[in-house]
């Protein structure tokens, strides 16, 4: 029943940070980075600090029994109740790191088919218990988190993993359906033997599910066209309390609002995913890519936008800022690079890449050498960035127990207003750092505040945001709550989003309500009333929801 903390392949995963937990740098290893961590950084490493071991966490007692009925697929053990307490944001990292578990779940629930996921809400709508949808816990956003007010007795959080694996290939047609719970890796190699590929691989991939992509209308691979899962999903059938919800499989249709894109985004309030019919594609054999450096973030940041409107739609159109690039290893810190992508099942990728490189040289840019004309030793800027990419959340984990505050935050805006947004954002986030850590605001041991491009649209692009500083160790929480409130305000008052990929949960949702119109939140509101008419879903996401008078308890 339990997953025991173990993942796939039996590999055990931490109780508290990203990943395996073997993959977690240990005391010797740490030790070793901790010089080169206050070397290039200023701050940190002077004293390494331990996570509180799972046996050592004083749990509160669950303030429910798994009921008989349900007996072998609900559990109330506290390791279960630990690793679906919280997400990976740094604030749920540092919580985990140091064993304050104020709320977690008092019952996980481990469907195995559609039919237990139906006995689990029938369970939680009789006894007035919150459900939480659960996929692989990566929610950065609070989004799994048992924070749901009152009006409950209690909270379960129904972990979809026992529902994996492709129900069906329609090679045909070039899709593919595809049960909720099924982790990234699961997808590709189940859809590998058949020359196929979903490529979708947000940096959660490891991790993530496919019911959880769409529950968060995750981004993903494409920097441009196809960039969030919204694009690849054809139809998807999620169970509610009031009974089944499915959309027809369609190449498209203009017959009204479209039910499978209310579930897009809709992060488990209106029901559980159980399953999707997504679109595949034969695997890229052709691919290519080379990075280009500017004088200046600005200049890079106009040759994404010719290209992003060039109709070349290239793969990968990331522009990283000069100090993101020298942190990642992808520079030196004297320029922006902009890294361009191309990748094609069909036909080489040499032309278009040419072209977009060429476009980029026209406005300024310095293209890197070709890989005849590097010597051996020399990386490419784009295979540097990437490796920092995928060993990113790990890093982060790291830093946490050397004192280093990492934490990011992202948003979109258009290309017009985007040299003055960018300003106003990085100031804000520059001021909020400097004033809550303490720190001069310029030179060496200064709070380091980086922005990247994650995708580009031909009207505008989604900036990423990247905050290094000294932590205030027991203080993490607090510090980050203070920059995460200042830089938020700052994102929706100057016209951006409060995300642009990583959901709203329960930690964007102040934002959240300022962005979206009040008249929208009211038909939301009246749809989860429709199909949650107990107000059982995921309290507190998206909207408010009265659950109601108290029900006896179990």
């Amino acid at each position: 029943m339990s997953s025991g903390g173990a993942d796939r392949d039996g590999r055990a995963r931490s109780h508290w940070g990203w990943g395996y937990a073997d993959r977690s740098p240990d005391r010797s290893a740490l030790e070793a980075i901790a010089p080169e961590v206050r070397r290039r950084l200023g701050f940190g490493g002077d004293r390494i600090e331990e996570p509180v071991p799972l046996e050592s966490i004083d749990l509160a007692p669950a303030r429910l029994r798994p009921p008989e009925s349900l007996a072998g697929i609900i559990s109330a053990s506290p390791p279960d109740r630990i690793r679906h307490a919280m997400g990976r944001a740094y604030r749920d990292v540092v919580r985990g790191f140091r064993g304050r578990y104020e709320r977690t779940p008092d019952l996980v629930a481990f469907p195995r088919d559609e039919d237990d996921v139906r006995r689990v809400l029938e369970l939680c709508s009789e006894r007035r218990l919150a459900a939480i949808p659960y996929g692989g816990g990566t929610s950065v956003v609070g989004g799994i988190e048992p924070r749901v007010g009152h009006g409950y007795r209690g909270t379960v959080s129904v972990d979809l993993g026992g529902l994996t694996g492709i129900a069906a290939i329609d090679e045909v047609s070039g899709a593919a359906l595809i049960r909720a719970g099924t982790l990234g890796p699961d997808l590709e190699d189940g859809l590998r033997p058949h020359g196929l590929t979903l490529r979708h691989f947000p940096q959660s991939f490891e991790f993530s599910t496919l019911g959880g992509w769409i529950a968060t209308r995750a981004g993903g691979h494409f920097a441009t066209l196809q960039t969030h899962i919204d694009d690849l999903v054809d139809s998807v059938r999620a169970l509610t309390p009031a009974g089944p919800w499915e959309s027809r499989r369609l190449p498209g249709s203009g017959a009204g609002p479209s039910p499978d894109r209310m579930l897009l985004g809709s992060e488990g309030i209106l029901g559980v995913i159980t399953e999707a019919w997504v679109q595949v594609r034969p695997r890229p054999r052709f691919k290519a890519s080379r990075p280009v450096f500017f004088t200046s973030f600005a200049a890079g940041a106009e040759a994404a936008r010719v290209i992003a409107q060039s109709g070349l739609h290239p793969s990968n159109c990331r522009l990283l800022d000069p100090l993101e690039a020298e942190t990642t290893g992808a520079g030196d810190g004297s320029s922006a690079v902009l890294i361009l992508g191309f990748e094609s099942a069909f036909a080489p990728v040499d032309e278009p890449l040419r072209l977009a490189v060429e476009c980029a040289a026209g406005l300024g840019g310095r293209p890197e050498a070709e890989p005849g004309d590097r010597s051996p030793e020399e990386d490419s800027a784009a295979q540097s960035w990437r490796s920092a990419f995928l060993d990113a959340p790990y890093l982060r984990d790291s830093l946490v127990a050397l004192g280093v505050l990492s934490e990011t935050f992202e948003t979109a805006i258009t290309w017009d207003r985007f040299g003055e947004f960018h300003s106003r954002v990085s100031e804000a986030a520059r001021r909020a750092v400097a004033e809550v850590c303490e720190a001069p605001g310029e030179g060496e041991g200064s709070p380091r505040v980086m922005c990247r491009f994650t995708h580009v649209y031909p009207t505008g692009p989604a900036p990423y945001y990247t905050v290094l500083a000294k932590a205030r160790r027991g203080s993490e929480v607090e510090q980050w709550d203070e920059v995460k409130a200042a830089v938020s305000e700052a994102i929706v008052s100057a016209g951006g989003t409060i995300t642009h990929h990583h959901a709203v949960g329960r930690d964007h949702r102040p934002w959240y309500d300022l962005q979206r119109p009040d008249r929208f939140a009211d038909a939301l509101g009246a749809a989860k009333r429709a199909v949650d008419p107990e107000a059982i879903l995921n309290p507190g996401v998206l909207v408010d929801a009265d659950p109601g008078p108290h029900s006896p308890s179990m």
